[in-house]
Formats: structure tokens, sequence, C-alpha cells
């Protein structure tokens, strides 16, 4: 046999129809990934961003540069996702309520407690010592009391 009949039976052997349904199935695949990358990049800025045009732009991209404009997307876009702001402002507004009306928290068990308790009455964690010469609460590192001023 010689080299000119191999290369024109190799060739033969790709000319087959299944190697062409095979090429056809791999270009199906990559257009459903672009595709759901297109998809993923949108629902992703939605989630990120109140703009709706801005979602609409950024799955543009990536549905015109391909890759190129997913990797664009995700150098640029916001870090947070808008619940996880709200949420953090949320838990701000709360904290500073908290701080506003003097009401403070068990560091054990987190419930409320009154800034003057000495033990919380939920897990009975110590708060804060007794002044051993007035009564009143000092905190767990005071070394004085500020009220009498008793070295403790």
């Amino acid at each position: 046999m010689d080299l000119f009949g191999y290369i024109e039976n190799v060739l033969n052997f790709f000319r087959l129809p299944v190697w062409r349904y095979l090429i056809y199935g791999i270009i199906f695949v990559l257009i459903i990934i672009w595709l759901s990358f297109v998809y993923w990049t949108y629902r992703d800025s939605r989630l990120r961003s109140n703009s709706a045009i801005a979602s609409v732009f950024w799955a543009l991209v990536v549905l015109v540069l391909n890759f190129l404009g997913l990797i664009i997307y995700l150098i640029l876009r916001p870090p947070e996702y808008i619940e996880d702001i709200k949420e953090r402002d949320l838990e701000i507004e709360r904290m500073q309520l908290l701080m506003d009306a003097n009401i403070s928290v068990c560091p054990s068990c987190g419930k409320r407690v009154m800034p003057d308790f000495i033990i919380c009455p939920y897990c009975r964690k110590k708060l804060k010592n007794k002044c051993i010469s007035c009564g009143k609460p000092l905190d767990l590192n005071w070394k004085v009391c500020p009220y009498c001023g008793t070295v403790q």
C-alpha cells in the first residue's frame, strides 16, 4: 500500500456522516454554553444592581464578545448583591437603635439585657462586676469604680 492510498483511506474515514454529526453536536453544545453564560450574566447583574438597562447591557456584551465579555463582566461587576447590602444596612440600623436605646446584648446568648444587669437572666453569664464599696455595676475589665473611686 502506498502513502497516497493510506492518506485517501484516512480522509474517507473522516468523511463519514458520523463525524459531521459529532461536529454539529459539539457546535450545538458550545452554543448552549454560550447562551447560558448570557443568561447567567443577565441574572447576576439583576441581583447586583437596580438598573434593568445595565443588566441588558452586560447580557449584550457577553452575547457579542462571548467569553471575553464574560471575563470583562466578572472584572467590572459590583462586588455585592443588593440583598446583602440591604441586610447589612438593616443590621447597622438595628445596632444603632440598640445603642441609642441604651440596651445591651448578652455576648453569650445574644438576648437583650439592661445595661445595669450583673448576670444574664437567660444564660447566667456574668456580664458585670459589682463594686466592692458602692455596689454599682462595673465592666469586667475596670480596675477602679468610676462612681466611688474604690480600687477593685
